[in-house]
């Protein structure tokens, strides 16, 4: 009786252990989904815009998320930087797309509009084997705790480890 006693807290702690990576990993999902409703989503709708005045609208809606929640210069790295996770060029690039849009007039032709529209939407979009993904610094979603999660993660994983270690080797029939 007591070693099924023991047994079973040995198995609750597994499980125990493996919460906080569920937890972060929840976290992260959470975050991704919110930013993508925030800004991800106006980004993709401004690339597929119709028409200027749709894309600029939109590119506003990015611009002022972008500069409310401080997402405007630094890398979303932990550990050394790359050119594709700089804040600052990805910011400045929408940002101008924006100044671009914003200097279409009435009397300006549908051919140059289209041209305008064409060039936001290869800024905007990346063509993957997948289909079309967003622009973005990968982990843009929780910036500015990519070293939080990054680290959490890092530490979460070793220990689900040995938590599925632990539930493995005492779920195992006695022989």
């Amino acid at each position: 009786m007591y070693g099924e006693s023991k047994k079973t807290w040995k198995l609750v702690l597994g499980i125990i252990i493996i919460l906080p990576f569920l937890g972060l990993g929840g976290a992260r999902f959470i975050k991704t989904v919110q930013f993508d409703r925030a800004c991800g989503g106006h980004i993709k709708r401004a690339g597929d815009a119709n028409t200027v005045e749709m894309a600029t609208e939109e590119m506003k809606v990015v611009i002022k998320y972008l500069e409310e929640n401080k997402m405007t210069e630094g890398y979303t790295s932990v550990l050394y930087n790359t050119p594709d996770e700089d804040i600052g060029f990805w910011h400045k690039n929408l940002k101008s797309s924006l100044e671009e849009l914003e200097k279409v007039q009435p009397e300006t032709t549908q051919l140059e509009r289209s041209n305008i529209l064409l060039k936001l939407r290869q800024t905007l979009l990346d063509h993957t084997q997948s289909g079309e993904k967003v622009t973005a610094p990968d982990g843009i979603s929780v910036y500015p705790n990519n070293p939080v999660y990054f680290f959490g993660l890092a530490l979460f994983i070793l220990l689900a480890g040995f938590g599925v270690i632990l539930i493995w080797m005492y779920s195992l029939p006695s022989w």
